[in-house]
């Protein structure tokens, strides 16, 4: 498979990112998102819950944590240029790629009317040998290519949204799959890491030990660089929609 280095898009593009959790974002796509920004995009955020299970700290409760996680979810959008978060606020742990959460999804992308969707791969069950990717992760990714194609597009899905909310169907140029099983697109990141790191320290409720957070981060540089002149990459599945 031949493997894409830049995105070749020529005029500025609007870019939705959809995914389940506040600081998935950034954890998956920090430094793109930034270099999307720079480049003169605009990127917007659409977090499926609020994460209001994601804490051991048992004196916590899930409505102060999910207020807590917002709050820290537009402090590090900002820390990447992005100023538009919206929140449907599921419950964590309880995403489930059915119709409800389709026509969720269908409804933002009608709204936002996105060159771009961003989400991540449905397929993608084991994070390497020592992690299970969250169910969270996979319901959304699957929640929101089911969205775009066909339930955006085609005015009969959900007729509803166009009687009643006035929300046109709509068509989605590409769609980008964030950790892709296969992906097909890797962006050279190297300048936006330290940007994309900054973002994630915004999410304090998640860091337990901020200097081994970053120290693992510094650490993630691709195989083709060195310690000495590391290079950053985030990978994708890209998806030219042709409807």
């Amino acid at each position: 498979m031949e493997i894409e280095y830049i995105e070749t898009w020529e005029e500025p593009q609007r870019i939705c990112v959809i995914l389940a959790h506040p600081d998935d974002p950034e954890f998956f796509i920090g430094a793109s998102i930034a270099r999307w920004v720079k480049l003169g995009h605009t990127v917007i955020y659409c977090l499926l819950t609020c994460g209001d299970k994601g804490t051991k700290d048992r004196n916590l409760s899930a409505h102060d944590l999910c207020n807590m996680r917002q709050i820290e979810q537009i402090n590090a959008a900002k820390v990447l240029g992005v100023n538009e978060v919206q929140f449907l606020n599921y419950p964590d742990g309880g995403l489930f790629p059915d119709l409800n959460l389709r026509k969720a999804v269908t409804r933002i992308i009608r709204q936002v009317k996105p060159d771009i969707v961003i989400t991540c791969d449905p397929q993608n069950i084991f994070m390497g040998d020592y992690r299970i990717n969250h169910p969270d992760h996979r319901a959304a990714g699957q929640a929101v290519i089911d969205a775009v194609f066909p339930a955006a597009r085609d005015h009969l899905y959900f007729p509803e949204l166009m009687t009643e909310e006035k929300l046109e169907p709509h068509i989605v140029k590409e769609l980008w799959v964030s950790l892709p099983v296969n992906p097909n697109v890797k962006l050279d990141v190297t300048e936006y890491w330290d940007q994309k790191i900054q973002a994630i320290l915004q999410h304090k409720s998640q860091i337990a030990d901020t200097s081994e957070l970053i120290q693992r981060m510094k650490s993630r540089f691709s195989e083709e660089s060195t310690i000495e002149s590391p290079r950053y990459i985030e990978e994708f599945r890209r998806v030219r929609l042709q409807m």
